[in-house]
């Protein structure tokens, strides 16, 4: 018999049987399509040794006027601007004691330190910086004392706890002469409280089961009790930035990274400045600054509670003028569709805004309306505040029964993967989805929790251009395309701590083999399913590329079975490198699966440094019988 070509659609698609799968990709992990042919992804590897604190929930890339280029990186702990290799932490200031509202004890042979603060306002992880203490007495100095802390509990609304440490990070136990309470003139300046990095249901928006009801039912919103995620946004070479819930913050370039972000509320000449939102955007050519779920205006003041179907917009280049007159284009708007505001996407000459039951689009008209909302579509609620992106052919989103996509009017995307993502989607983690774009390869993407993780494990990917989808295990909990930066970044945890990555610039996992890539095809009939077969001979068609592309080496594994509900039954494993010209081996069945896959596991002498892209590659099969 001839050789047998084996040629496979792209794409993975897992909505089918096995069988019906014939002449389709089945499964993968780390792997794209490109031109109809599977290759392994690129690499990452860190930008930098410096790392931030908490897990990273959103980025943002922006040039100054001098053509300065930073980095937004709001975590769950805190916001920093990077600028250059390092991160600095520019988090607002929630307060300020007066010299002397703070003292501290210690117990003798204990690290722990109790900090008295009448009404301090705390929760659990908040950061509290110390100044004008003086020392204990004995291990516990001024310069132990005098610095940043993370609280390590709360004992109750007047007190909490902290861990001793030097100023290298190392635990400092009290000893017998730490008998002092840090003198008269401690003053304690408070960073805004922390947020949630696991959702608890019933504290905030998404209170409910899975799809049951309009989300958020029950319980108001507050800015403690949600999943800490940040929105932010360009105002010239400025920053607005506003956690979920929480306050809007302005950071000033001018001032340099060495100064935080400030309330919005507090620069010179504001007014009625919301004091509450779920998300901030700053319209494109019009400049208006837009608070999504504001706290509307009662009087002369803001209310402090959140209207979560309000729209609240400043008057046109002014990020602090928010009083509505027959003077300026401030104002607001409010919505009707729906129970809340999930999140809103900046697009082409619109805002597309979304409530949890509905697409609204937000247009500037110009006076004396400002801007108009048309409700687009109903029944295309998004999954989470990051789920939309914007993408070269339109924008793409991922709501709670599957993904949509929008250039002026809302489509479905038929998605060959959509049950392995969602009957495999940890429901109650859902506001930790993100979407993403690699325009280099033409890929919209989400990362989100799988069923068994309450962190982000896994992503689905889809190449518009190609219309095919991927899967893979990886864990990115915010994502930045290249724009302002050459190359995409992307947040990630290593030995739980947390750094930015590059990503598509190396071939490896951070200088480390890539584990587990691999795809796996669909069963093929080897002799149309009635009689056996038997593989002879493997004749490869594979391109390695990279910096080691020569030494690089993957296998190619035959699989076989008898009948569609038989088990798979591994025959042979193959080694193929960019010198190998045919693998022998034997395999025989009625059906055959072949699985490609570069675990590049370093023990078994796969190399790092490589990535592959498959051909058309053959088999040599032969009958065998019906027995």
């Amino acid at each position: 018999m001839p050789l047998t070509k084996l040629q496979f659609n792209p794409g993975i698609n897992k909505e089918m049987t096995d069988l019906m799968s014939k002449g389709g990709w089945t499964d993968g992990n780390l792997v794209r399509f490109r031109k109809g042919l599977p290759e392994k992804i690129g690499g990452w590897e860190k930008e930098t040794s410096s790392y931030y604190l908490g897990t990273g929930r959103a980025l943002l890339g922006w040039v100054a006027l001098n053509s300065t280029k930073y980095l937004g990186l709001g975590t769950t702990f805190k916001y920093y601007i990077k600028e250059g290799s390092s991160f600095a932490d520019v988090t607002p200031i929630r307060s300020t004691t007066s010299a002397g509202d703070v003292t501290f004890s210690a117990s003798n042979g204990d690290a722990t330190i109790t900090v008295a603060d009448t009404g301090h306002g705390a929760v659990k992880s908040d950061f509290v910086t110390f100044s004008g203490a003086s020392s204990l007495g004995g291990n516990i100095t001024a310069a132990v004392l005098n610095q940043e802390y993370q609280i390590a509990t709360i004992v109750n609304a007047n007190s909490y706890t902290i861990e001793a440490k030097d100023t290298s990070g190392s635990t400092v136990t009290a000893n017998s002469s730490d008998s002092g309470n840090g003198g008269s003139s401690v003053v304690g300046t408070y960073q805004i409280n922390v947020g949630l990095d696991v959702f608890v249901a019933s504290t905030g928006w998404g209170a409910g089961t899975w799809g049951g009801g309009t989300w958020g039912s029950g319980t108001s919103i507050t800015e403690t009790g949600q999943l800490r995620l940040w929105s932010h946004d360009a105002f010239g070479e400025d920053l607005i930035i506003n956690p979920r819930a929480g306050n809007i913050y302005y950071w000033d370039e001018t001032n340099g990274t060495s100064t935080r972000a400030v309330v919005l509320s507090s620069l010179s000449g504001a007014n009625l400045v919301p004091t509450k939102g779920l998300q901030v955007i700053v319209s494109d050519i019009d400049r208006h600054v837009i608070v999504l779920g504001a706290d509307p205006i009662s009087g002369s003041s803001r209310t402090g509670i959140i209207d979560p179907m309000l729209i609240a917009f400043s008057d046109q280049e002014s990020a602090t003028n928010w009083e509505p007159t027959a003077t300026n284009t401030a104002g607001s708007l409010r919505l009707s569709s729906g129970s809340q505001i999930v999140g809103g996407l900046r697009s082409r000459q619109e805002i597309l805004i979304w409530t949890d039951t509905s697409l609204y689009s937000m247009q500037f008209v110009g006076a004396p309306f400002t801007f108009g909302v048309n409700l687009i579509n109903e029944n295309v609620g998004l999954i989470s505040p990051n789920a939309a992106i914007n993408a070269p052919d339109g924008v793409y989103w991922m709501a709670r029964d599957g993904f949509y996509t929008y250039s002026g009017s809302v489509k479905r995307l038929v998605c060959s993967v959509l049950n392995y993502v969602l009957d495999d989607f940890n429901s109650s983690q859902s506001f930790k989805t993100i979407s993403f774009t690699n325009k280099e390869f033409n890929e919209v993407g989400w990362f989100y929790c799988s069923s068994s993780s309450t962190e982000i494990d896994r992503y689905v990917t889809y190449n518009y251009l190609e219309g095919v989808w991927s899967i893979g295990n990886l864990s990115r909990t915010a994502w930045l395309d290249e724009g302002v930066f050459e190359k995409p970044k992307a947040t990630g945890q290593d030995n739980s701590t947390g750094y930015l990555y590059i990503h598509e610039n190396s071939d490896d996992a951070d200088g480390l083999p890539m584990d587990n890539v691999y795809i796996e095809s669909g069963d093929i009939d080897i002799e149309d399913g009635d009689g056996f077969g038997f593989i002879s001979r493997i004749i490869p068609d594979v391109k390695f590329f990279g910096t080691s592309a020569s030494s690089g080496q993957i296998n190619f594994v035959l699989k076989t079975r008898d009948f569609p509900g038989d088990s798979l039954t591994t025959n042979s494993t193959n080694n193929v490198t960019s010198s190998t010209q045919q693998n022998f081996t034997r395999a025989r069945g009625r059906q055959l699966v072949l699985r490609v896959q570069s675990d590049d596991d370093a023990a078994t002498g796969i190399r790092t440094g490589f990535r592959w892209r498959l051909g058309s590659n053959r088999i040599d099969v032969k009958s065998d019988g019906r027995r």
